[in-house]
């Protein structure tokens, strides 16, 4: 399933805050997923990690020199960790003793 992303907002520390064109928002920390080598290493910049912008023909993010990421990937990244947050945990009942 392909959902494209509509907004983003750069956050510090390598953060982006993303929307997606079916709702679902979320934050994504780029620095654990990235390498910020070859294409990406102008990334490891502040001042250029913020010209991130939503390329709407690709659906996803990019930056000045053509940098991109898999929409899917991010989308991915942010429903997975939203449906471990939410996992219904069962706890046990405690017996007493009467």
């Amino acid at each position: 399933m392909l959902v494209d992303i509509i907004y983003v907002r750069p956050r510090k520390n390598f953060f982006l805050y993303l929307k997606f064109e079916d709702g679902l928002t979320g934050v994504i920390h780029l620095e654990t997923m990235l390498s910020f080598e070859g294409i990406f290493s102008p990334l490891k910049e502040w001042v250029y990690f913020c010209l991130v912008k939503v390329n709407p023909d690709l659906g996803t993010i990019v930056w000045p020199n053509g940098a991109d990421i898999d929409p899917i990937v991010l989308y991915e990244e942010i429903s997975n960790r939203k449906r471990k947050k939410n996992r219904f945990y069962a706890r046990p009942e405690h017996n007493t003793l009467q």
